[in-house]
């Protein structure tokens, strides 16, 4: 009989904590994809950034194989010494592991007959109760084969499961850089994000000063307030400052060089609809202005209804 050693504890710790880690982050990432390839008209903010994307796969990345180096020692003890299966802390861990891969199998199961019963059952609601269940199952299946077997030096079965638990974590982290893009990509879509974010503010004080002086500024640096501490921001990419043309008295124009075309995913990430097809719109109370642009040079035209914003002037 063997007893636990410091090695043996941290060992069969670190397993299960890699492993949980593992499977979380494989299940947000396959969720993640789900929530964009299959959007919910009900969801008013999708990420621009891919955050849950990028994190998830960080973790898989890092985790994953830590679960696997760490599987393989452990494998290696038992060989050499095989009484340490018999070891207390390798049970409980196990017993714990299959308790919590079938509870959320079974919550999985409930959930689905309860939408399908509520009639809310839907492509992206399925495909994510397969990912639990199939995530989960996996998990099960293994460790109660393993708690089982006697023979340690038979890995037929062990790398059918390994083979399987890598294929899939592969084949979600090859999709899931499909559907976030590039490292190069993704800093552009935050260059563009950025742009749109300085053109509705400069469009926000533009508006607030009309109403305040019944008259838009000449350019740009007229908005300056040493009071307030505004100052008309600049392109971070470029460092230039940000095209703006007063049109007439009430219509203006701001201009911005993008880097990609935006998708309606990123138009419904900064809260704006996707009205009309071209880039013209009214600044009204629903602050319903269209934000859609190509890639390159792109202007916004916008006029101010003095209904809707009239001015405050005081006598």
């Amino acid at each position: 009989m063997f007893k636990m050693t410091p090695k043996d504890f941290f060992l069969h710790v670190g397993v299960m904590i890699t492993l949980y880690v593992s499977s979380i982050s494989l299940i947000t990432l396959l969720f993640q994809v789900l929530n964009i390839v299959y959007p919910d008209p009900l969801s008013y903010y999708v990420d621009p950034y891919s955050t849950g994307i990028r994190w998830a796969v960080a973790s898989i990345v890092i985790v994953f194989p830590l679960f696997l180096l760490l599987s393989w020692l452990i494998g290696r003890t038992y060989v050499s010494s095989p009484d340490k299966r018999n070891l207390g802390i390798r049970k409980w861990l196990i017993f714990l592991t299959l308790f919590v891969a079938g509870i959320a199998i079974v919550t999985d199961l409930v959930v689905l007959v309860n939408s399908f019963l509520g009639g809310e059952l839907s492509s992206r609601f399925v495909f994510k109760v397969l990912v639990i269940f199939v995530v989960s199952g996996l998990v099960f299946g293994y460790y109660l084969w393993d708690l089982r077997r006697t023979n340690q030096t038979n890995n037929k079965k062990s790398i059918i499961f390994a083979g399987t638990a890598i294929g899939l974590v592969t084949a979600s982290l090859v999709v899931g850089f499909l559907v976030m893009g590039s490292p190069s990509q993704q800093r552009l879509t935050g260059f563009d994000f950025q742009k749109l974010s300085d053109l509705q503010n400069i469009q926000y004080q533009i508006v607030y000063r009309w109403q305040r002086e019944a008259g838009l500024p000449n350019s740009l640096s007229d908005l300056d307030d040493s009071i307030s501490g505004f100052v008309a921001p600049t392109d971070v990419q470029t460092g230039k400052s940000y095209e703006y043309k007063k049109i007439s008295e009430l219509s203006f124009e701001l201009c911005a060089d993008f880097n990609l075309d935006s998708n309606e995913n990123f138009n419904r990430a900064i809260a704006v609809p996707l009205p009309a097809e071209n880039i013209k719109g009214t600044y009204g109370p629903n602050e319903a202005d269209n934000w859609r642009h190509g890639s390159g040079r792109v202007c916004f035209q916008r006029t101010i209804d003095p209904k809707l914003y009239p001015p405050s002037l005081r006598p």
